[in-house]
């Protein structure tokens, strides 16, 4: 695996309308916009008595997503499993304590918040104040990765079309102060979300204390043994993140292709039932979803469809190392190995069979145990946190990537 690395490191790499609810605040003439401190933003939030800390981990947020996990308790900083679900559990704070929550995601989240914030929390509804702290990834103008563009475009829109106000988080701050104050304003009189978006490098770094896991892989070198076992016609989709980029490099390494592999590089948990509808088309061809603990958590009813569904061919294969790797590494829930069981869950759904690997040896006898059985099965792959710092992303398009999958798919 180091020769692998050694080889990966050296390798060359709308227009304003009137119905608009968005707020612009100009930066001081005379202040040199520098970087907030997570530690500040986080002692004047908890001034404007917002103590409740709720959502799913963002790039643009890992520094003070990282403060919080590290200077709360697990009771008042909860990562939920997706946005919505974040979204219900403030409003239930609020019902219970009658204080204002924060809710903090990545802007592609709101697509998960929509129906909880327009049925629950709108004022014509529960109104219940919450405040939301949203990373900008495909802010207009900045270079982002393809499935953040769409999304980006229409952040603003998004907000100002649920009537939610939305103010971008200054730098400087005096004016970050001015905005919680006009934010606990709006919540006193309206009793409903104020959003604010988060650009690119606004926070200073902070990061966890490093977790050292007892499993003696990586996910990219359990990666590499999973992708090994398989089988030229198998049909591979890759789950969002790190290891569909991991995935990438190691095809290229390898000289093989990438028409075997649909990578899933945005629509977060959805890598499973991309897979299943393959696998229901394609009875004739093993269909293996590489998943993550996170992405897998986020839209887990996922497992009782694909469970009901039975598709003999259907292999997911769950790589576990306990935390949203690719935005700062904020646990997640099934990094509790001692109460939370994948397997448990996925025989429950009606899988007809459940492995946990962590060694080469153990990877290599249940991927070959996992070609031959009958799907759905599922093999829970326990491996470290942690990634390469000169990880690449794809280089062909999500276009030509959908083009030679569905020509690899032809039968």
């Amino acid at each position: 695996m180091q020769h692998l690395n050694q080889q990966y490191h050296h390798r060359a790499g709308g227009a304003d309308d009137h119905r608009r609810t968005i707020i612009s605040v100009a930066p001081a003439a005379d202040v040199k916009p520098g970087r907030l401190e997570p530690e500040v933003f986080y002692k004047a939030v908890t001034d404007q008595g917002i103590n409740f800390f709720t959502g799913v981990p963002d790039s643009r947020l890992k520094d003070f997503c990282a403060y919080v996990t590290n200077n709360t308790t697990s009771q008042d900083n909860v990562i939920t499993c997706n946005e919505g679900a974040a979204v219900g559990l403030a409003s239930g704070y609020h019902l219970a304590s009658g204080k204002v929550p924060m809710v903090y995601l990545q802007n592609s989240g709101l697509g998960n918040m929509v129906n909880p914030l327009m049925s629950l929390a709108a004022n014509s509804v529960y109104s219940i104040p919450m405040l939301l702290l949203i990373g900008w990834r495909g802010e207009p103008g900045v270079k982002d990765e393809p499935q953040h563009l769409a999304q980006g475009a229409i952040t603003e829109e998004m907000l100002a079309c649920m009537g939610i106000p939305c103010e971008i988080l200054p730098k400087d701050e005096t004016e970050m102060q001015e905005l919680l104050t006009r934010a606990t304003n709006h919540f006193e009189m309206n009793k409903s979300p104020y959003a604010i978006l988060v650009k690119t490098d606004t926070f200073t770094k902070y990061s966890l204390p490093e977790i050292k896991a007892p499993f003696p892989l990586t996910r990219e070198e359990a990666l590499v043994k999973v992708v090994d076992c398989l089988g030229d016609q198998d049909a591979v989709v890759g789950s969002t993140g790190m290891l569909s980029r991991e995935l990438f490099e190691y095809r290229v390494l390898m000289q093989s292709g990438h028409a075997r592999d649909f990578l899933t590089v945005g629509s977060m948990g959805h890598a499973s039932s991309i897979a299943l509808g393959i696998a229901q088309q394609k009875p004739s061809r093993q269909v293996f979803c590489l998943d993550g603990d996170g992405a897998v958590l986020m839209h887990m009813g996922a497992m009782a469809t694909i469970g009901q569904q039975g598709p003999s061919n259907f292999k997911h294969i769950i790589f576990n190392n306990g935390a949203h790797d690719s935005v700062g590494g904020q646990p997640t829930e099934a990094g509790n190995h001692e109460n939370f069981d994948f397997c448990g869950i996925a025989r429950s759904c009606g899988y007809k069979e459940a492995m946990v690997a962590s060694t080469p040896e153990e990877i290599e006898e249940k991927v070959r145990i996992l070609r031959e059985a009958q799907g759905p099965v599922l093999l829970e792959l326990k491996v470290k946190l942690g990634s390469r710092s000169d990880l690449g992303r794809p280089t062909r398009t999500t276009h030509e990537n959908k083009s030679d999958f569905m020509e690899f798919l032809k039968d």
